[in-house]
């Protein structure tokens, strides 16, 4: 009688383990677009064929302030827009949606925010009103921008970038959100989470990928190499292919990328501290996540941050996050190009 029952809680528990998820599509290669200040020309998509890329995301941005509950985009703003980029009016993001396509590129829609005085990381509000406001502005915005991606037959929308303590915070609002987006847009849904809170974003079974910010803490050194890199990555891994599982999802890099700096795989994230110029350790950086990464097969791709596609290199080297002009770009375009799925 006890064997039997030791036996039956073995095959209970045997039920209850996620098999392995396997991602069967091709895997996306993409780069996130840095939206230009002027019209471009109708070829600057070029050079992310030329590196072996196929998608592009496009970053709308809308603005909010720390503690105010409005928000504010292209669209519902009254003054004149000369006030923001042309790559992210709708104006601007229509326009590279069809210079893309023309490229023969395919295309993620991706609304982020800009919150002045703070982190949009962080957003969050202790009044239930101010939620609101928010959330009715907001939701505007996702909107808007799902009826452009429809409108444009835009590949993949990935419906707000990093507001994971919003998201946290106000899962039926988010819940409402998707489903009213479904109405609008037919095509495939992701969200961008930050690689530290990915697992508590509580929507993920509404949508197609699991979307990682991955800027995970790789090594301490100042120039680390290919190799110790790749076992920095281990831990994330197991992570992310156990996460993977549990949903029965592929994961999907939303944005990857790596400072040309010393100890660029210490905090990735880090954007305004100070840089010595190191373009050998955004190269290892590089070509361990291709290595480390990209074969595994709950991997369903990823974008590079950030691709500039305005004529001003002066940008490039100000950011140095863009891999384009550096040994990162040749990294690139070898894994890109050898990849046949």
């Amino acid at each position: 009688m006890i064997s039997r029952i030791v036996l039956f809680l073995l095959v209970v528990s045997g039920c209850q383990t996620s098999l392995p998820f396997h991602y069967t599509g091709s895997r996306l290669k993409g780069v996130n677009l840095v939206a230009p200040p002027r019209q471009p020309d109708s070829s600057a998509l070029a050079p992310v064929r030329s590196v072996g890329g196929e998608w592009v995301a496009i970053v709308p941005y809308g603005f909010c302030r720390k503690g105010d509950p409005h928000f504010f985009f292209s669209e519902n703003r009254k003054e004149k827009r000369d006030w923001q980029w042309w790559g992210e009016t709708t104006e601007g993001v229509a326009g590279t949606i069809r210079m893309a396509r023309r490229q023969g590129l395919k295309t993620m829609l991706k609304p982020h925010v800009w919150m002045q005085g703070g982190s949009h990381l962080d957003l969050e509000f202790t009044r239930e009103a101010d939620w609101q406001t928010f959330e009715h502005d907001y939701a505007q915005y996702v909107l808007h921008f799902a009826r452009i991606a429809d409108s444009l037959d835009v590949d993949l929308y990935c419906i707000t970038t990093e507001l994971d303590r919003f998201a946290i915070a106000r899962p039926a609002f988010w819940r409402q959100l998707i489903e009213q987006v479904k109405q609008v847009y037919k095509g495939k849904l992701t969200y961008a989470a930050n690689w530290d809170r990915y697992e508590r974003i509580p929507f993920w079974s509404q949508l197609d990928y699991v979307g990682v910010d991955a800027y995970f803490p790789l090594s301490e050194a100042r120039e680390p190499s290919v190799e110790d890199l790749t076992k920095g990555w281990e831990p994330h891994l197991s992570a992310l292919e156990a996460f993977s599982s549990q949903l029965q999802k592929p994961i999907l890099f939303t944005e990857f990328g790596y400072r040309a700096c010393d100890h660029a795989a210490r905090r990735p994230w880090e954007s305004e501290t100070d840089c010595t110029p190191n373009p050998t350790a955004q190269a290892n950086a590089y070509a361990a996540l291709t290595q480390a990464v990209w074969p595994k097969p709950w991997f369903a791709g990823g974008f590079i941050w950030k691709w500039f596609i305005d004529n001003d290199l002066r940008h490039r080297e100000r950011d140095q996050y863009s891999p384009q002009g550096r040994m990162a770009e040749s990294i690139l375009t070898k894994q890109w190009s050898n990849q046949t799925r």
